[in-house]
């Protein structure tokens, strides 16, 4: 064996250790985002405080006296915020952490064990490609530890930039640590060379923009999937119905359900013109490998139901009567569609793209 071989081979089993190593600080992230909503709950003092803040800017809203057998009671004032025609104006929960000191501390455990394991994940791909001395995407087990290093690097990125996400932290570390462990486990393929077709500079372009989308695409299906949870539990509200202890403890500390519905809209809406750039960068790589942009295989196929089913989201937010509810539907429908066309495809299909290997 030659020492770049040698080189090569060690490097190849760093990045498996590193890879294993953040999977360990991920389950320690879960543990501390399960203490966050457990020791989070509100109490009836957190709850107090929040009805009697007003929003900022506005004035203090007032406290209604009513008699009730000769006793004075004082009606706690409903703070409402701005939402958009159509919607419920409700406030924005306080968080996972309920606004508890305890709760908030094992959140900021939470996300700095994230944030670790992020750097201990990104070291591990970065490995693995100067293993191999190419991108690190070549097969679906390169694909998956990437895709979900960079789903956490948009996560931490949006907590950098001040937005109110960490209700995603659970959900997130979760489906990561699923990630990784498939990859690990039924995924896993030894570094080697690229056959000849996926030797191009368009690897670097095509998949990488695929990979951001996709992590981009899986925070707004958080969003949607959330924003019917709480939308429910705003209508039960509405109609004077009572949820379940459990489901007022979680639902009660989530951003109100147009808070979330915006946040979907917005990061899907933000993403969609680079998908549309992959599928066209993906049609002049195919160009360029098999002497045709366009045959119709399985994988592009599916990129394109993909990209109408996005497509078909957006149309349906700016129509009246397919916001709320029946959009997210579509939502998650067109994420549905982009997990099949990544491992249903690979993994079920015959596809010219097969030969990427598992």
């Amino acid at each position: 064996m030659t020492l770049a071989a040698a080189t090569n081979e060690g490097l190849a089993e760093i990045s498996n250790y590193l890879i294993y190593s953040s999977m360990a600080v991920y389950t320690l992230a879960f543990f501390a985002h399960m203490a966050e909503w457990l020791f989070g709950s509100r109490s009836k003092v957190a709850r107090t405080a929040a009805a009697l803040t007003a929003p900022k800017g506005a004035a203090a809203p007032a406290v209604s006296v009513r008699t009730a057998g000769g006793t004075t009671v004082l009606d706690k004032p409903k703070v409402v915020t701005r939402a958009a025609a159509g919607t419920r104006d409700v406030p924005d929960g306080p968080g996972a952490h309920g606004g508890t000191e305890k709760g908030d501390l094992y959140g900021r455990i939470a996300v700095s064990l994230t944030v670790l394991a992020f750097l201990l994940e990104a070291a591990g791909v970065v490995a693995r490609a100067v293993s191999v001395q190419r991108a690190p995407w070549g097969n679906m087990y390169e694909f998956s530890t990437t895709f979900s290093t960079v789903v956490v690097g948009v996560y931490l990125a949006l907590l950098l930039a001040g937005k109110n996400v960490r209700w995603a932290g659970l959900p997130l570390v979760t489906t990561v640590l699923l990630d990784l462990g498939f990859a690990v486990t039924v995924l896993y393929t030894e570094s080697d060379q690229l056959v000849p077709a996926l030797d191009s500079y368009w690897l670097w372009i095509h998949v990488s923009t695929a990979i951001f989308c996709g992590a981009v695409f899986y925070l707004g299906a958080v969003g949607s999937i959330l924003y019917l949870f709480r939308d429910s539990y705003e209508a039960k509200l509405a109609r004077g119905d009572k949820p379940g202890k459990f489901a007022t403890s979680v639902m009660e500390r989530l951003p109100a359900a147009a808070t979330l519905d915006k946040f979907a809209y917005r990061v899907n809406a933000a993403v969609f013109p680079l998908w549309t750039f992959t599928i066209i960068a993906g049609a002049i790589w195919a160009g360029d490998a098999w002497g045709r942009y366009w045959g119709w295989d399985a994988k592009e196929v599916w990129s394109f139901i993909t990209w109408v089913a996005y497509a078909a989201y957006l149309h349906a937010r700016a129509t009246a009567g397919w916001k709320g509810r029946k959009a997210a539907y579509i939502a998650l429908v067109a994420f549905l569609c982009f997990l099949w066309n990544y491992y249903g495809v690979n993994m079920f299909v015959n596809s010219l793209h097969s030969y990427a290997g598992v």
